[in-house]
This record gives C-alpha cells, structure tokens and sequence, in this order.
C-alpha cells in the first residue's frame, strides 16, 4: 500500500492546491517577503549595536541567511508540499519534532502578521488620516485575507506590484544618500566606524547580524508554497539565491547611503531611519514616502499570511492539527480554513497588542526551526527523494545549523524566557498531538506524491 493511501481520508481530502507560480513570481515572493517593512526601521537598529558601518553586519547576516537557505533549497525541491519545516522535520525526526517546527513557524508567522496590522495603522498611516488603531488592523488583516483566499496568483501579482514599489522606495534613498554625498553633505569615513562604546567591532558584528538576519528570513515562507509551483526543482532554487542576492544588495546599498547621509547618533535614535534621509536630501515629499512604506507593511503581512495559513493546512493535511484546517476552496483551491483561522488569531493579538510584547521571541523561535531544518537535511541524505532536486554541499547545512547556535547565544534572557514559554507549549501540543494521531489510523510519515 502506498504511502498516501495510509493516511487518514481527513488528513488529505478534498482537492490539490493549484500550481500556478512561475519562476518569475516565485522570485518576486521571496524578494517581497525578504524586503518587508523590516527595512524601514532595520538600518537605525543595526547602527545602534554596531556603529557607522552597518553595511558589515548586513553583509554577514546575508551570508549566514544563505546556509540555511541552502537546505531549504534541497528540502523545498526534493518534498515540494505545504507545510515547510513542520513537514521536513516530520519526516526526519517524527511527527512530535514536526509539531515543535510547525507551531514555532506558525506562532511567529501570526505574531508577525498582527504586528504588521498594528504598524500599518501607526505613524506612517497618520501622514493621511488618524484612525483607531484597532479598527483599521482588523480591516486590514480582513482584506488581506480576502485577497488570500481569492488565489494564490492574485496573491502574488499583488506582491509583484507591492515589491517594484517597495524595491523602488530603497533604491529612491540609495539615489538621495548618493546626492547628498555628491553635494557634500555626507560623511564617507562613518563606513569604516566599527563598534560603540560598550562593545569592541567583533561583538558588535555580531550583535548587529542578529538584528540584520531578521531581515533576511523572509525567504522561509517561501516553502509552504512549492507546492503551488510550476516545476520547483528547476524553479525554486533560481528564484530563492536570486531574490537573497537582489535583497542582499539593496540593503547593503540602502546601509551606506543611510550611514553616509546621516549621522550614526541620528539614525539610531530615529524609529524611521529611512525618512531621515529623505528630509536631509529634499526634493521627495514624506508622505510619498510614508505610501511606499505602508505597501511594504502591507506586502509583508500578506506574504506572512500566506505562509501561515498553508503552514496550518500542510500539518493539518500531516494530521498535525484539526483535519479541518485542510480544507479547501473548491474552485480557488484556497485553504479558506486555515486562512480565517489565522486571520482571527492575528486579529486576536492585534487587538489586544499582546503581538509587541512577543515579537522579540521571532528570531529565537525562527533560530529553533532553522537548527531543525539543517538537521533534517543531514537525516534525509538516506532518502534519494525526487530524482534531480537541488542538493546543497554536506558542509553548508553543518554550518547553517553552526550558526543557529551562535546566533541563538546573542539572544537576550528575557528574549529567551518568552521563548522557552512558547516551545514548552509546543511540546505539551506536541505531545497531545502525537498520541491523537497515533490513535486515530496508523502513523502516517507525511509523503506525498503531489506533482510526481
């Protein structure tokens, strides 16, 4: 009997997700997701742990993104489904660590989400009209579960046009911190200040990589839809390297020109670092700038949001949570469950403002899924999986899971307090879980032959 035969019929009825995603529109996925509203507030953060050069730490954490990203490749073409880490580590470790890895995913992914909702209706929204702050995050996080649910190509054209805009407000301030330099306004010599006062350079790379590798894993979401790609072994690692190294450059260009424009003591004090470059230089309007940044919210919410809700549908589709949370669109061949279930989680949260006070843990969270995922591409070496997938050198994923663990050492205790809390949730779930699905028909190891 064939793998997917002995799955429970709840875990996998109801037709396929679409696969509609060319190459093109994966790429732009992944740099939209990458480029978030993260940017917009990243270059201040980063000058205050490690002073001028912030272009340094930006260049590190892209290097350190790019390992893990490796193993991502190999997973995401060789088991191409929703479901992403929860998925991998299921079939590496067993359902109880594919849990673990789904729920931090999808814990941070609807935190992310709420904290997107808050900040779409912040400061940069007051540059138009002042409304209440709950009101326009459920409004918000409403019509982008719409446009969801509508298709996962509409989804992405919508990202498409929100990435060139969003691409195009970083290259706006890399053009005006070049101006400034050409007028004489700016200071090249911050480039090459390294360090702060209570911190040496080495420390303060590292500490600003931790700040700046943030920025970088929004490529992960990228998983939960290679199921929805045209031909992912071939496409999805050309779009994946593809949209890290555009991504890698524009914020390494959007670090110098923000450095060089702006004082280092400015730009960390500022909570829009970006906006600062644009009053030194003149000529852009802030409120032109203020709709750039509020599409960049609203591209990354909606990216957030796609990955979580196909994040619940894979581990409901594993029997990893409720079967129906599997449940699809007929004709969208949406996962319209798992999208309003996570919708009104993030409403949840956005409302209450609970998303502020947890989205410090995204990182450590983040950090336990990707040691996971470097670890399950070491374990399904022994399974050759499709044939021509991607595969990543033995070395990369050792050092991608390497780096976890360092980065993971930055981390502050009270950061990890609220992490451990969530993980140890996780593993009660996990546990429950486990033994439902133990229960219920067997213990199906997640396969698929989805597109084979």
């Amino acid at each position: 009997m064939s793998t997917v035969e002995q799955q429970p019929p709840t875990a996998t009825s109801g037709p396929a997700l679409q696969q509609t995603l060319t190459t093109g529109l994966l790429y732009f996925f992944i740099l939209g997701d990458v480029l978030g509203a993260g940017v917009y507030v990243l270059v201040g953060e980063v000058a205050a742990d490690s002073g001028g050069a912030v272009w340094v730490p930006l260049a590190v954490a892209l290097l350190l993104a790019l390992l893990t990203a490796a193993s991502y490749a190999e997973l995401a073409t060789k088991y191409p489904r929703s479901g992403g880490a929860s998925h991998y580590a299921t079939r590496a470790f067993g359902p109880f660590a594919g849990f673990v890895a789904g729920f931090c995913m999808l814990a941070a992914g609807v935190v992310s989400v709420a904290a997107l909702a808050r900040g779409f209706a912040g400061d940069y929204l007051t540059e138009f009209v002042t409304l209440p702050v709950g009101l326009v995050a459920v409004g918000f996080l409403l019509a982008l579960a719409l446009i969801n649910a509508r298709g996962i190509k509409e989804s992405t054209r919508a990202n498409a046009v929100a990435t060139v805009i969003e691409v195009g407000g970083l290259l706006v301030v890399v053009a005006l911190g070049a101006w400034l330099l050409l007028r004489g306004d700016g200071d090249l010599a911050r480039l090459t200040r390294l360090g702060t006062p209570e911190k040496g350079a080495a420390a303060a790379v590292l500490s600003g990589s931790v700040l700046a590798y943030y920025s970088f894993v929004g490529f992960e979401t990228s998983v939960n839809v290679a199921e929805e790609t045209r031909d992912p072994r071939r496409s999805y690692p050309r779009a994946l390297f593809g949209a890290l190294a555009t991504a890698g450059a524009v914020y390494v260009l959007v670090g110098i020109a923000a450095s060089a424009a702006v004082p280092t003591a400015k730009l960390a004090e500022s909570s829009g670092p970006l906006l600062e470059v644009v009053r030194a230089a003149g000529g852009v309007p802030p409120w032109l700038f203020s709709a750039v940044a509020l599409v960049a919210v609203a591209n990354g919410a909606l990216l957030t949001g796609i990955m979580s809700s196909r994040l619940a549908y894979g581990m409901a589709r594993d029997g990893l949570l409720p079967a129906p949370l599997a449940q699809v669109l007929p004709r969208r061949r949406t996962p319209w469950v798992a999208i309003a279930a996570t919708t009104a989680l993030s409403a949840l949260l956005a409302l209450t403002g609970g998303a502020a006070t947890l989205a410090s843990t995204l990182v450590l969270l983040l950090l336990v899924v990707f040691l996971v995922v470097n670890a399950a591409v070491l374990v399904q070496r022994r399974d050759r999986g499709r044939p021509d997938h991607f595969r990543a050198p033995t070395v990369l994923p050792v050092l991608g899971a390497l780096s976890c663990v360092v980065l993971a050492t930055q981390i502050e205790a009270r950061v990890w307090l609220r992490g451990l809390l969530v993980l140890a949730l996780a593993v009660v779930l996990a546990a429950i879980a486990t033994m439902r699905r133990a229960e219920g028909s067997g213990t199906p190891d997640g396969d698929t032959t989805v597109g084979a």
